[in-house]
């Protein structure tokens, strides 16, 4: 990407008192998470492996349950550690513009960081909490990993309800095809989108709903539209600046940090 182009981010950057940061699967690729769409994305290369994000699927299929546990319980083995541009986004933080991180990954590597927890969002939930899809009850995720580990292929919710273990189903807190986001951080993300003068889409195709409805309810407010992706975007033709280059390269340059 010419030099200028990110200069005119980095003067957007710059003008704006107010900016909310979505980040996608791409700012993540930098630390060893393949995505989802892209060349190398997972369900590009293993379309089947989608299923194991629909959660009808995973509530009618032990088989997919298990899959889906030996696949968190694998990921243990390297964990994946924050990137430049996490830290970028970190350092902006120190500017005072930053309002909102709303962020579709569920990797946990935005507070990893070091990201202020009270600027993180994070729409579709995380994988560090197991909840039971019939009681509610809550559990650290690695508590269930290690049931998984001892040989529990499909573990099931311990918790008492009524003085009777519950059995429900167990599920990362990870938002998956089919339930709906949670309604008081989405709330949260669209009014800050709505109320800032520079929307910064980071690493996503824009293409999931209903994330990517901010994008035009900023723009309709006013706010300024940049996009640093890999692959083009559905608002590419909206955006004042469109930035196709490696995120972690050129994402602290463009914050001006």
């Amino acid at each position: 990407m010419a030099p200028s182009t990110l200069d005119d981010a980095r003067a957007l950057v710059a003008a704006a008192s107010s900016v909310v940061v979505i980040t996608g699967a791409g700012v993540s690729t930098g630390s060893g998470i393949p995505d989802f769409r892209g060349p190398e994305g997972i369900w590009t290369k293993d379309p089947a492996a989608e299923r194991l994000a629909n959660i009808d699927a995973y509530v009618e299929s032990s088989e997919v349950r298990v899959a889906a546990w030996q696949r968190r319980l694998s990921s243990q083995d390297s964990p994946a550690r924050p990137n430049p541009a996490h830290l970028a986004l970190v350092a902006f933080e120190r500017s005072g513009k930053l309002t909102a991180l709303v962020t579709q990954n569920v990797d946990g590597l935005h507070l990893a960081a070091g990201s202020n927890p009270a600027l993180v969002i994070e729409v579709h939930g995380n994988t560090r909490v197991t909840r039971c899809l019939r009681c509610g009850d809550e559990t650290p995720t690695n508590v269930v990993l290690d049931r998984v580990a001892a040989g529990e292929r499909d573990p099931h919710c311990h918790a008492l309800v009524s003085g009777q273990e519950c059995g429900g189903i167990l599920k990362t807190a990870v938002v998956s095809f089919g339930q709906p986001l949670p309604m008081e951080e989405f709330a949260r993300a669209e009014y800050l989108a709505k109320t800032c003068d520079l929307l910064i889409c980071v690493g996503s195709t824009l293409m999931v709903r209903p994330l990517s409805g901010l994008v035009p309810k900023a723009l309709f407010r006013g706010a300024r539209l940049i996009i640093v992706n890999a692959e083009p975007t559905a608002f590419d033709d909206d955006a004042d600046v469109v930035v196709r280059d490696d995120i972690p390269t050129v994402l602290g340059y463009l914050l001006g940090v």
